[in-house]
């Protein structure tokens, strides 16, 4: 599925490190996640995934739990906003001396943009102004 458009409701948004510990150890993650209207997954926590199936041992395992995975979420991609949004965010970081990943920082701004909760482990996120995290 792809939009870039929130349904109405409660929605969130998946951190890569969410979907890897979910992939690694079989947590029951769209259970837990039951009360959302929809799940997103940045693209670009995609391609973090990918680079990981690719560099492990077992990748043809790796890249059908990925497919299988995408069947269950909405993939969103970064636009004109988003970039804006990446801007205010990487600076006001830069200006305080924070330093997160810059893939870190786009996950941030499409949950910035769409007005999304982010399901995360890394407690960076934390540094990001307005945004909702909840840490796994």
């Amino acid at each position: 599925m792809n939009s870039m458009e929130a349904t109405p409701g409660k929605s969130a948004l998946l951190d890569s490190s969410i979907v890897i510990h979910h992939l690694r150890v079989g947590s029951n993650l769209f259970h837990q996640l039951s009360t959302f209207t929809d799940l997103y997954l940045p693209n670009i926590a995609l391609a973090e995934l990918y680079f990981g199936a690719y560099r492990s041992v077992r990748v043809e395992k790796n890249l059908l739990q990925i497919k299988e995975f995408l069947e269950q979420v909405i993939l969103v991609f970064p636009d004109d906003e988003t970039s804006k949004t990446y801007g205010r965010v990487a600076a006001n970081l830069a200006q305080r001396g924070k330093i997160i990943p810059q893939n870190d920082i786009w996950i941030a701004s499409i949950a910035l943009q769409l007005d999304l909760s982010l399901f995360t482990l890394d407690r960076h996120f934390e540094y990001i102004d307005g945004l909702e995290i909840m840490l796994w």
